[in-house]
Order: structure tokens, then sequence, then C-alpha cells
């Protein structure tokens, strides 16, 4: 037999409820209430810092709060990221996250989160074009001519990246996959002296960001050989795209915002709204520029779609090429 209860005291149990539902409400309308942190797991003065800085000055028009840049460098992103995973799931410790997080899980069997559970993802906001730099005196100014000279010379050839692991030598690696080539990896532990010494010719080629080559190939001090992806950087209009020799083969480190696993949609709704506007800003997209940065919104389901998808394609290319951290 199904109970009954008197209309008083089923108005009663509903007002009980709608009062406890009060406080919830409230804060989640109120977000933010305090400063943001978003942090970064590099040192200050780099790329991803600098990004950083530059969300950071435009939101809190949007969000009537600050956010405060804090560098956590360390274990390439990954004392950062774990930093934000095991935050309180509030809004108020994001994470700039970038490709770099999706390879290490592949990589890193030990890591203490995983980049595609561990955390919601808020919005995808920039991609950074890499470039594929030569010494002057190496006979390759296009795609085509290093396929070629690669294919002449299996094992002959070297190339320098900022790191094993990262998406500068896996999208070689890819590269060297797709094209049946011998290249052989010399890896930096950063990229500060990647340039000066292919210049100089430690190194024939090097895979660096698309601004640091850039200035250089203008001043006639290498030849800027090839864009690795397909996204058209302001001032690399004329630097041809790797997949003229490779169709289909784009590959760029992507930025994006990441809150801790069970952040209350209505917060990630609030922050991505603010976190869209600027990014699709004429005043960003000529700022970004200048750190070699192209603005890539993406909203939270498209993001994690992407993750997803980036996760399995590098995990692809590191069993394929048999790349190990050791």
């Amino acid at each position: 037999m199904t109970p009954r209860f008197h209309p008083l005291r089923r108005s009663l149990v509903a007002a009980g409820l709608a009062l406890a539902a009060l406080p919830f409400a409230h804060a989640q309308g109120q977000y933010p209430e305090r400063p943001i942190k978003l942090l970064v797991g590099y040192s200050a003065g780099g790329g991803v810092d600098a990004i950083a800085r530059m969300l950071s000055s435009r939101l809190p028009e949007l969000l009537g709060q600050q956010v405060v840049v804090e560098n956590k460098a360390g274990a390439a992103g990954v004392i950062a990221a774990d930093t934000v995973a095991k935050a309180p799931a509030d809004g108020y410790t994001l994470l700039l996250g970038e490709s770099g997080l999706l390879i290490n899980k592949h990589l890193n069997p030990k890591m203490p989160f995983d980049p595609l559970t561990g955390f919601t993802p808020v919005a995808g906001v920039f991609q950074s074009p890499l470039m594929i730099v030569a010494n002057n005196d190496l006979p390759v100014s296009n795609p085509k001519e290093l396929v070629a000279r690669a294919k002449a010379n299996p094992g002959r050839l070297s190339y320098a990246t900022s790191g094993v692991g990262t998406v500068h030598h896996l999208g070689m690696e890819t590269f060297k996959g797709r094209t049946g080539t011998h290249i052989v990896h010399i890896p930096y532990r950063g990229a500060s002296q990647i340039v000066p010494d292919v210049i100089s010719g430690q190194v024939p080629l090097g895979v660096v960001s698309a601004t640091a080559g850039l200035s250089q190939a203008k001043a006639g001090k290498l030849r800027a050989v090839a864009m690795m992806s397909d996204d058209k950087l302001p001032g690399a209009e004329n630097v041809p795209a790797l997949s003229q020799a490779v169709p289909g083969l784009s590959v760029a480190p992507r930025l994006f915002v990441l809150a801790p696993a069970g952040t209350p949609q209505p917060v990630i709704q609030r922050l991505n709204d603010a976190i869209r506007k600027v990014i699709t800003s004429p005043e960003t997209a000529e700022a970004a520029a200048k750190q070699g940065a192209i603005p890539a919104y993406l909203p939270p389901a498209e993001l994690t779609k992407e993750m997803k998808q980036e996760s399995q394609q590098w995990a692809e290319v590191i069993k394929q090429q048999k790349v190990t951290l050791e």
C-alpha cells in the first residue's frame, strides 16, 4: 500500500529541501568570491608562463576577481598538474596544461594522476606552432628536400629538441615513421641552446618554437625548413607546412585550462564563458602572435574529445617508434 502524507507535511518537506539547496545555489551564483590561482608547470619567463600571464591580465575584468599565476616547475609539468588534481574542486585552483601531460601518461606509468580522469576540462586556449630549422650549410630548404636528404643519408642526419617525450620529439618521430627515414634524436635539457647550436653547426636540424626559429631565419642565420602544423602564424606565411611532403601530418602543442575533477558545472561554465571572450578577442590574437601562439578556443565537451584523441595519437607514436624516457 502506498503511504499517504498530509498536504501540510508535504509542504514542510518541500520547503526544507528548498532551503537546504539555497547555500549551494548562492555559492555557485556568487563564484568567484576570492582570487583564483592558475598554476603553470614551468619557470617564469617561458612560453607557457607568458600565455598564463596573458590570460591572468585579461580575465579579472570578466570574473571580478584576480587570477594569480603560480609557477611550480619540475617533472615536465607533472608537479603543478598533481597539485591541481589534488586541490579542492571549487574552481579556485586551475592548471594551464599542455600536450606534454597527455604524452607523459604513456611514458611514465608512475605518474600520480591520469590527465584524462583527474581533471575537468575548462577550455582549450591556444596552439603553439613548431618549426623545423636547419643549418645554412645543410642543402635543405623545404619539406620535400628534407625527406629526400634523410632518405639518401639514413642515420647520418640528427635533430635537436627540448627533450624526450616532448611534442617536438614525437612530432619528428611521427615524421620519421610516415616517411620511413632514420634521423637521430639529440635531446637537450631545454630549448635555449638549440637555435645557437643549429646556427653554429653543432647539430644540423632543430625543432623549436616558430617564433624562435623565425627571427633567426629572417636574419639569415639559419633556414626555416617547415612548419610542423598547418596553422598560419603571422610572419611565417612563407614557411611551407610539413604536410606538403607528408599529407595529413600536422603537429602542434595544445594549451588548455583544467580544473580538478568534480568541479561543479556552473563554475566550469562561468570560467569557460570568460575564457572564450578573452581568447576570441582581436587584442588577444595580436598579443598571442608575439608569443608564437594561435588562439584555439574549445568548449569543455570538445576539449575532452580532443584530449582523448591526442592521448591515443601519442600512445601509437610511442609504441611504433619505441620511444622511452631512458
